[in-house]
């Protein structure tokens, strides 16, 4: 039995010390039916340069770039405009993926079609090294999960090609500039649909010293206006106003030391 083609995508911004290690996790996986697809955001590095010469060595990668900087949610969806793969996987440019891990997600999706997507547990790894490791504290999380926060390591997700277009993809504006993944999720449940969390750790998920640097206001807001917009369509309200709030006062507490902390739960 032939293998269902895999779209791969990419969204890369100034990536040129992190894509090789990405790509090469990628291109190395054991299920080897792929379509990569790599849109650039206007570096302003070697990174086109690096993806130009990738795709010269790898016939199943393609390449694409933005006329300006556009932010990662429209990026994905020029990936996913060119996605012809019945199953979508998607890896962000610092991270990179153990090498069974589309294996393992396409054959859940294939036994179980209740199911929309699929994640994993994640590597959490830095300069020095792996850190920790995240394992789901939900494997098949229900819409009250969400008060909590995202559900999902969205570097470790793939998805039914058919239902992520369907819900509209990514939504583009300015409160989901970075937390576009979290809102995604929650329409998806929204449209009756669900996912499912391997206990795995199948992707290696980069939370160096850059990753927790203090979140400005401005978008600890775009949060809270995300989670009122999303538990709104969940059904979710008014116990979910608490939950609105929770992003504005967790941000008075270094996220490392929340990282910490939920690690020992």
């Amino acid at each position: 039995m032939s293998e269902l083609l895999v779209s791969v995508i990419i969204p890369t911004y100034n990536a040129e010390n992190t894509i090789d290690r990405c790509l090469e996790s990628v291109v190395n996986q054991s299920y080897r039916n792929l379509q990569i697809i790599c849109c650039d955001d206007c570096s302003s590095d070697s990174t086109w340069q690096k993806l130009l010469q990738w795709k010269e060595k790898d016939p199943r990668i393609e390449v694409i770039k933005n006329d300006k900087n556009m932010r990662v949610a429209y990026t994905r969806n020029q990936c996913i405009a060119k996605a012809r793969g019945v199953y979508i996987a998607q890896i962000d440019d610092d991270d990179y993926m153990a090498q069974d891990r589309i294996e393992k997600q396409v054959c859940f999706l294939e036994e179980h079609p209740e199911y929309a997507f699929v994640g994993s547990g994640a590597y959490f790894f830095d300069e020095n090294g792996v850190w920790r490791k995240a394992k789901p504290k939900k494997s098949s999380p229900v819409p009250r999960d969400f008060l909590w926060g995202s559900c999902f390591i969205t570097p470790s997700v793939t998805f039914r090609a058919e239902i992520l277009k369907l819900v509209g993809e990514y939504r583009v504006a300015k409160e989901t500039r970075r937390i576009e993944d979290f809102d995604l999720y929650m329409r998806i449940y929204a449209h009756g649909y669900k996912g499912f969390n391997l206990p795995e750790c199948l992707t290696y998920y980069y939370r160096g010293a850059k990753s927790y640097q203090k979140c400005k206001y401005k978008y600890r807001i775009d949060e809270a206006k995300v989670r009122y917009k999303g538990y709104k369509q969940l059904g979710l309200m008014p116990l979910g106003l608490i939950f609105v709030l929770k992003p504005l006062i967790v941000g008075l507490i270094p996220i490392r030391l929340l990282e910490e902390l939920k690690s020992k739960k």
